[in-house]
């Protein structure tokens, strides 16, 4: 048994620490178990059964996750004894190599070097720090000595791999309920909009024909069509692009919207629940928004790829799912305009209600689930920023190579922030009432 009992065994640890120990992770796992459960319980008896089955599907990805940490448990040796040259571990790090040298009291950058460069070094050198069983490390050290060559992962960096696979599991499943959370306190502000159209009482053949309606006198018209600019296709798009930070869904387009699509689906009833059912079909969607998908695997297995040091890879990363956010927000609105151009050029006066007519040609390649596939993978993309934020920050500390200087970090830290609010408050409820009006 080793001083200090970094490298003691099961055979040589008390059996009330054992116990103890698995007593408490045994309790934290079926309190887990139980919170889920009883959620799902609660979603049941209020009859939600789209978010419900979103549940699932959460617990679902984080069982794939838990499955996918029991394998490097169980293949750790494996692993650990498949052995490669020594120049090949030098080549694509994500952190540059320095020699380590024992200074006493220890120099300004050994203190600020992360955990991949003390590890890559020591490595080479033979005198890997261990994590964890010293006895294990050094026999898969041994192992691939022999050889002359060196572990193709360390037992510490598959421990890590752990972690990281447990940050990524617990941020993913937070900012799945964040998202949702957001998404519905959004939408439910527009049920007074719902009340008070309610309230008024229509009668389907005075929509039809006995009022006449001036187009260009309707505020949905006035909004999208008038003014400077409405014949220019580029400042229509840069109008569309503004907009969708400032009241990205008002009242005369809940209102257009909603006609639109009762005339459509159920023009006999004009007081039908348009808010209602805009709730339950987005709720459906939610499952697969939470989920992760196969391409999402093979994003984050190219992010790690091209993770290298002086590529800055993990800062320019962060601006892709920026950009495709305005990019599908600003396109969400556009469809807004198109409908409102599209009435406004036709007609000067209609007889009836201002009716507006969705389809799937507004949108990319007529097809609306493109959309909600980019909204999928700009969510998970953001989860996956920050949880490697906040892994590289407890595993190596702020100050290590990867996590960069603080003017890479920032700005990190900000678009993540951005994207998760800007795409639970505007983009998501946007696509919601844009996508169920076809």
């Amino acid at each position: 048994m080793s001083e200090g009992g970094e490298g003691t065994t099961l055979e040589h640890t008390p059996t009330w620490i054992l116990a103890a120990v698995c007593s408490v992770i045994v309790a934290i796992s079926l309190a887990l178990v139980r919170l889920l459960h009883h959620v799902g319980n609660i979603l049941k008896n209020k009859q939600q059964k789209p978010l419900f089955e979103a549940l699932l599907k959460v617990k679902e990805e984080l069982m794939l996750l838990g499955f996918i940490s029991l394998l490097l448990t169980v293949f750790q040796n494996v692993i650990s004894k498949i052995c490669i040259s020594r120049e090949a571990l030098t080549s694509m790090l994500p952190c540059k190599i320095e020699d380590n040298k024992e200074t006493g009291d220890g120099s300004n950058s050994s203190d600020t070097t992360s955990h991949f460069q003390k590890y890559f070094a020591s490595t080479l050198s033979g005198g890997t720090r261990r994590l964890l069983a010293d006895a294990s490390m050094s026999s898969h050290m041994g192992y691939c000595d022999k050889k002359g060559k060196v572990p193709l992962l360390s037992v510490e960096a598959l421990h890590q791999l752990h972690i990281f696979i447990f940050v990524l599991a617990i941020v993913h499943a937070t900012f799945c309920v964040l998202t949702v959370s957001f998404v519905r306190l959004k939408i439910r502000q527009w049920k007074h909009w719902e009340h008070s159209i309610a309230k008024e009482n229509y009668d389907s053949k005075q929509i039809l024909k006995k009022k006449v309606t001036h187009v260009d006198q309707h505020t949905f018209i006035k909004e999208h069509f008038l003014g400077f600019g409405k014949n220019s296709i580029v400042l229509r798009w840069l109008y569309s692009f503004f907009k969708q930070f400032y009241a990205s869904v008002t009242k005369s387009d809940y209102v257009t919207l909603r006609l639109g699509f009762i005339m459509t689906h159920c023009r006999g009833n004009p007081k039908f629940n348009f808010h209602n059912y805009m709730m339950r079909a987005l709720e459906d969607d939610f499952k697969q928004v939470v989920g992760i998908s196969w391409y999402l695997w093979v994003f984050v297995v190219i992010f790690l790829l091209l993770n290298v040091n002086g590529w800055h890879t993990y800062f320019w990363i962060a601006f892709f799912p920026f950009f495709l956010l305005l990019a599908v927000g600003t396109k969400l609105e556009h469809v807004i305009t198109q409908l409102a151009h599209e009435v406004a050029e036709k007609h000067g006066d209609i007889e009836g209600e201002l009716v507006v007519h969705p389809s799937d040609e507004h949108f990319w390649f007529k097809k609306p689930r493109i959309v909600l596939f980019l909204i999928h993978f700009i969510l998970f993309q953001n989860a996956f920023e920050i949880a490697f934020f906040f892994w590289i920050w407890v595993q190596f500390g702020f100050d290590s190579c990867i996590m960069g200087h603080i003017r890479y970090i920032i700005p990190r830290l900000v678009i993540g922030v951005f994207i998760q609010v800007l795409c639970s408050y505007s983009t998501l409820p946007h696509y919601a009432i844009v996508t169920q009006v076809r």
